[in-house]
């Protein structure tokens, strides 16, 4: 049988997926791009707004009008987070966000007695999913989920609810997973999580993620090692000085903001304020080459003025982003800030997300242009029409090279380049003889 996956959400989502892909080819059915053509539907589903909710839900009725023979199949944090199973009549199969690589045996349930499967159960202290070994396959770069769950609870979030408690992978495990992917030609390695920096948490011990990263790097083979999000309250100054000694890790980090006011900042209950935010991005900065600072920045929470708003903007400007994801504030049910008074409209959202947007455009520029001139190793992922190859520097800066030939694919190697120029959303660079 065809099995078509499609994703929505985060890089977490992205690996859970390629397990499952994994899983279902391991007992001998063939992987489709299209719904169209498939017997069956994977749909990984998200829930970080109402926004999300709504793209699953339409994706899922329009695969069911397109295709109606086609066995749909949702799991994830949308389907975990529901409040009655009957809102997604077209699915055969649904499941929560701790039982998906369960899906090869939910499906052989539904085809041997053709009844509907529902199992969106608590997702509380299960483990963590099996290994995905191959990553990727056409991918250069390729993720290890290493972490799950989240217990912090902001004001505006649903993910603890749909994710549950922590989980975190065996050093041992996440070493063999590794080292597979290194030996299948991946040259970068991605550790990724719920909350990343959650790792080792619920273990007891002293197992921090550090100590995962640095089991990583230590590994033979030519590759590099990116953290995916993570939370700038929880890196100790013990963390930097072994992160920094680290030649493998890649000077770019995602630390989630949210806001740039300490008084949004509190009612968001985040565990942080500005003032310690910025001395994380100063340490980092100075401890790394060229460091990318990249975040996340909601607008329009419940009760944030125009003050409030105007110094978000500052504190970004302030912090030099390299980039940043902006999204305003969506409404989730069973969270705090969806009971909150003073909630915004949604013209008010969209102008002041386009206002941050206008001020990290100039924070972009700034970056790429402080780029121009200096020599970075390149991962080039895949060749842009007849024009350019094009891959991504350490610190994950957008890099396209003049074309060589037709017939010449640098895919999957790193190589040294010097950068020339930029335009509003990449640099160009030329290769380095060596």
């Amino acid at each position: 049988m065809k099995v078509f996956y499609m994703t929505f959400g985060c890089k977490v989502n992205q690996y859970e997926t390629e397990c499952i892909k994994q899983l279902f080819e391991a007992e001998g059915y063939e992987t489709v791009e299209s719904p169209l053509n498939a017997d069956i539907a994977i749909i990984n589903t998200c829930t970080v707004t109402s926004a999300a909710d709504s793209k699953c839900r339409q994706f899922i009725r329009k695969t069911a009008k397109a295709n109606p023979g086609c066995i749909i199949c949702a799991a994830g944090c949308m389907t975990q987070t529901l409040d009655n199973d009957k809102l997604l009549p077209e699915c055969s199969v649904i499941v929560g966000s701790r039982n998906k690589t369960s899906l090869p045996y939910f499906v052989k349930k539904y085809l041997s007695d053709g009844e509907r499967y529902v199992d969106i159960s608590d997702s509380n202290g299960k483990d963590i999913e099996p290994m995905c070994l191959n990553g990727t396959r056409t991918k250069t770069r390729a993720y290890i989920k290493i972490q799950d769950g989240c217990e912090m609870f902001c004001t505006y979030c649903a993910i603890p609810h749909a994710r549950g408690k922590l989980s975190s992978k065996p050093i041992d495990d996440i070493i063999k997973e590794a080292t597979s992917l290194i030996s299948s030609g991946h040259k970068e390695l991605i550790l990724t999580g719920i909350n990343l920096c959650c790792y080792g948490r619920e273990l007891g011990g002293s197992t921090r993620l550090i100590d995962a990263l640095e089991a990583v790097c230590s590994l033979e083979g030519e590759y590099r090692v990116r953290l995916s999000s993570i939370e700038p309250e929880m890196l100790t100054d013990s963390d930097l000085e072994r992160m920094a000694s680290l030649e493998r890790l890649c000077p770019h980090f995602h630390l989630s903001l949210q806001s740039g006011c300490d008084s949004v900042l509190k009612r968001m209950k985040r565990h942080y304020d500005t003032g310690m935010y910025y001395e994380l991005v100063t340490k980092l900065k100075k401890r790394f080459k060229d460091c990318a600072i990249t975040t996340d920045i909601m607008v329009g929470f419940p009760g944030e003025s125009e003050e409030e708003h105007k110094a978000s903007i500052s504190f970004a400007k302030k912090a030099a982003f390299a980039d940043a994801h902006i999204f305003p504030f969506s409404r989730r049910k069973n969270t705090p800030a969806d009971k909150m008074p003073l909630q915004l409209d949604n013209k008010t959202k969209h102008r002041r997300a386009l206002e941050m947007a206008a001020a990290i455009k100039e924070l972009r520029a700034d970056f790429l242009e402080g780029m121009v001139g200096k020599t970075v190793y390149v991962l080039f992922e895949k060749e842009s029409s007849l024009l350019f190859h094009q891959g991504h520097s350490d610190n994950y800066t957008l890099v396209k090279i003049d074309r060589i030939s037709e017939n010449v694919t640098l895919r999957r190697q790193l190589l040294l380049v010097r950068i020339t120029s930029h335009d509003e959303s990449c640099c160009y660079g030329e290769l380095v003889k060596k």
